[in-house]
C-alpha cells in the first residue's frame, strides 16, 4: 500500500512539473483561431477516461473571439442515439496571449487552457489543466479544420501528450462521427 501511494505521489509530481512548463504559442492570433474545428484527438490523465475512451467519437468546436479578446467555446458531439451533447464556455483572456481561463459549471472545475501549437488553417494543439477540489488533471486536445489528421500530426499529438505526463493508453485519436445539426 505504501509503495502504491508513493508511486502515485511521484507520478502526480511529474505531471504537475510537466504542466507548469507548458507555455502558449508566442505569436498567437485570436482572430485566426476563429471558426469550426474538429476534435480529432483527446488525451487526459483523468481517471474517468479509462471507462469512456471506447465510446468517444469525434466532435466539433466553434471558437468565436469576443470584442474584449475572450473566446466563446461551443462544443457539440452526436451521441449514438442521435441526440446531441452540447457545452459552451466563455474563456477569459489572460495577460499571456494564447492562454485563457474559465470555470465549467457542468463539471464544477476551473480550467487553464493554453494554445500551444497551431497552424490556423490546419490544426491546433490545446493543453488544459482542470482543477477541482485542489486536484488537477491534464487534458490535451488535437483540433483539425477537417475530420482528417495526418499520421505526422497524430504522432505530434501523441508525443506532446506523453511529454505532459499522459500514459499511452490515455491518448486517443477519435473515430469519425456525424455532426450535430445546427442549434
Amino acid at each position: 500500500m505504501r509503495n502504491t501511494l508513493l508511486k502515485m505521489v511521484t507520478a502526480l509530481m511529474c505531471v504537475l512539473a510537466a504542466c507548469a512548463e507548458v507555455v502558449p504559442l508566442n505569436d498567437f492570433s485570436l482572430e485566426k483561431m476563429a471558426g469550426k474545428w474538429y476534435m480529432v484527438g483527446f488525451a487526459t490523465n483523468a481517471p474517468w477516461f479509462v471507462n469512456h475512451k471506447a465510446v468517444m467519437k469525434m466532435g466539433t468546436a466553434m471558437l468565436v473571439p469576443t470584442e474584449g479578446g475572450d473566446l466563446d467555446l461551443s462544443y457539440s458531439n452526436l451521441n449514438a442515439d442521435g441526440t446531441c451533447w452540447r457545452m459552451t464556455h466563455l474563456a477569459k483572456k489572460t495577460d499571456t496571449p494564447g492562454r485563457f481561463t474559465f470555470h465549467s459549471q457542468i463539471w464544477n472545475n476551473d480550467n487553464d487552457m493554453r494554445i500551444v501549437d497551431v497552424v490556423y488553417d490546419d490544426y491546433a494543439l490545446v493543453h488544459t489543466i482542470k482543477t477541482k477540489d485542489d486536484v488537477s488533471e491534464v487534458l490535451n486536445k488535437l483540433y483539425s479544420r477537417t475530420p482528417e489528421a495526418s499520421a505526422d500530426l497524430q504522432q505530434k499529438f501523441t508525443q506532446f501528450s506523453l511529454e505532459t505526463g499522459i500514459l499511452p493508453d490515455n491518448i486517443a485519436i477519435l473515430p469519425k462521427n456525424a455532426e450535430c445539426p445546427e442549434a
